[in-house]
């Protein structure tokens, strides 16, 4: 019995002229994605992407919960390939959903003809197949309403595919479709969550992290690592910079009034990370900020970070509380390594009494006194850059200057 998996597109569908270009990058990124678990091939018909095994070593159970962390599949199934006769379909469905249609007591059979040249139509194919069903499993009776397993029948262009019910695809764009843009990631919970969210919208991710060495430690960047890891699962290899953040601190530990410690501290943020956002040609920023989460995300404090913005900056949980965000991050799983206890830079000299509505005059004020360009040049010249996979990740050198970059 030859099993495939069946992977149902979303929004793809409605692309109109653009359909092919989406269904092509999808289609890619599978192939690239399903490369460990063995040959096979990716085909795209009728609105869904077929993986066909091309021997017995293709580890399925694997390549399914790979195909579930791919943006751009809404749902996907495990199914049996047969012939197009009730016969058949019959016979696949006792012999693949044996032992499910043997531990249950209600059941229905709901079914899809796609070629519209087979003889029974969608109904009588339902009707038909789950009337030999009930009599070749005396535990069976059909429930219509709320039966324990839906047998599901598609009758297609070159076979008829039988499987139980689909599970949740990830949902969204493929990789890369829309571009790329860079996000900020600290250590906490809600900066994974907000790459996770604009990558599931098509954009292939880079990320920016601040490193305040001795006052963060090895383990806060082993952390970030971490996290990256585990949305690279999703997502696919991300370029991480990690960019030096002390000197950037204590000259404003040493030259600004501490109530404005924060705000100048994430503009600095901002022009770190776009200066590298632009040799890796991002061209926006994401950040994990709530609407009045934190003093350094009321709206003042938003109004004057981005007054410097030269690049969109998409804030994905501006809208969202603590808890939604947290059930977010147990989806994807980064929910647990961004509790763990080591600090990142965002906690280094943080003031007593933070500004709550900071004016963009009175920070360019205090900025004055210190030596801008030089302090973002020298953290962006010196940032380590590392890929991050699932499998790991690897250094792999420094930043190249960026010259003639503004």
């Amino acid at each position: 019995m030859q099993e495939v998996i069946l992977c149902k597109l979303g929004e793809l569908v409605l692309k109109g002229l653009n359909r092919q270009k989406f269904e092509d990058r999808l289609k890619n990124e599978l192939a690239a994605r399903l490369a460990s678990c063995g040959a096979c091939v990716v085909e795209s018909r009728q609105s869904t992407m077929y993986i066909v095994p091309q021997d017995a070593a293709f580890d399925l159970a694997r390549a399914e919960e790979l195909c579930g962390r791919v943006f751009g599949i809404v749902a996907l199934c495990r199914a049996a390939v047969c012939e197009k006769s009730v016969e058949a379909i019959v016979a696949t469905a006792c012999d693949y959903l044996k032992d499910r249609l043997g531990a249950v007591r209600s059941f229905k059979v709901e079914a899809k003809r796609s070629d519209k040249k087979f003889p029974l139509t969608s109904i009588q194919i339902a009707q038909e197949v789950g009337g030999l069903l009930n009599d070749a499993f005396a535990n069976l009776h059909a429930d219509m309403h709320a039966p324990e397993l839906t047998v599901h029948v598609e009758i297609r262009e070159t076979a008829a595919y039988v499987h139980a019910d689909a599970v949740p695809g990830a949902g969204g764009l493929p990789r890369g479709i829309n571009g790329r843009a860079t996000l900020l990631i600290s250590g906490g919970i809600d900066s994974p969550v907000a790459g996770w969210l604009m990558a599931r919208r098509g954009l292939e991710l880079h990320a920016v992290h601040f490193f305040s060495y001795p006052y963060t430690s090895e383990e806060a960047k082993e952390k970030v690592l971490t996290l990256l890891r585990i949305l690279s699962e999703w997502t696919g290899p991300i370029t991480l910079h990690i960019a030096p953040f002390t000197d950037i601190q204590e000259e404003i530990r040493d030259h600004c009034p501490e109530e404005l410690f924060t705000i100048i501290m994430r503009r600095f943020m901002m022009r770190v990370s776009q200066r590298i956002a632009q040799t890796v040609h991002s061209s926006a920023l994401i950040t994990g900020e709530s609407l009045g989460q934190v003093a350094s995300q009321t709206l003042p404090a938003l109004v004057a970070t981005d007054d410097l913005a030269v690049m969109p900056v998409f804030r994905p949980l501006i809208g969202l509380d603590k808890s939604d965000i947290i059930a977010f991050a147990r989806r994807i799983g980064t929910f647990d390594t961004s509790i763990l206890p080591y600090e990142d830079c965002c906690t280094v000299f943080t003031p007593r009494h933070p500004v709550l509505k900071p004016r963009i005059d009175q920070v360019e004020q205090a900025e004055r006194k210190l030596n801008l360009e030089e302090l973002v040049e020298a953290s962006v010249r010196s940032a380590e850059r590392w890929t991050v996979r699932p499998d790991g990740a690897s250094r792999t050198g420094r930043d190249v200057p960026m010259e003639g970059i503004r």
